[in-house]
């Protein structure tokens, strides 16, 4: 398989049938909380692929050269250390240059240094051996995958705000079935290639 193939078949599987919160089920945090208006699901989805797409340029060789021999069980201990540093220097950047995306995401931004989505993709990345590139892609990929999970249910969230729901499942029991269906949907796309 030449090198595009292969890294088309990273995207594709990222976004779609690999996604991190529809199918490995992980970033439901943000996915729940910040979901209630596209915008702000758009905007946490770009600072998440960007945390996710830096932490791996950034744990992928810390791994590679550091840890994988002798201190391997450092490993998630250093890659939070190193998230979490990347959201302080992004969260810097965005109250200085971009108040309004950092007012909107709120508390949410220094949760993306708990997100288990960005812990995951760097780990999946390690420990699927997949070399620099690959691993920046399968970044990139996880990170759109996150980006259309958001979108998808804030606008199905949009939509319940208008609709006629019995009072028993108004509010988390609503908004659990919605992400549940939105999450089926997704299944379908896993047998495309069996």
């Amino acid at each position: 398989m030449n090198k595009v193939t292969a890294i088309t078949s990273i995207l594709l599987a990222g976004i779609l049938t690999n996604n991190m919160v529809l199918s490995k089920f992980l970033g439901i945090c943000p996915f729940l909380g910040v979901s209630k208006k596209v915008k702000t699901a758009l905007s946490m989805s770009v600072a998440v692929t960007l945390v996710m797409v830096i932490a791996t340029a950034v744990t992928w060789p810390i791994d590679t050269y550091v840890l994988k021999e002798d201190y391997n069980y450092l490993q998630t201990v250093v890659f939070i250390l190193v998230i979490a540093a990347i959201v302080q220097l992004i969260e810097i950047v965005l109250k200085k240059y971009i108040p309004p995306i950092y007012k909107a995401l709120g508390i949410y931004l220094p949760l993306i240094t708990t997100n288990c989505a960005v812990l995951g993709i760097t780990l999946i990345n390690v420990r699927d051996g997949l070399d620099f590139v690959s691993s920046l892609f399968n970044a990139l990929a996880a990170g759109l995958g996150f980006m259309l999970a958001m979108i998808l249910f804030a606008g199905v969230r949009e939509k319940l705000e208008t609709a006629d729901i019995p009072e028993f499942l108004k509010g988390l029991p609503i908004t659990l079935i919605a992400a549940a269906l939105v999450s089926l949907s997704f299944l379908g796309f896993a047998g495309i290639g069996g």
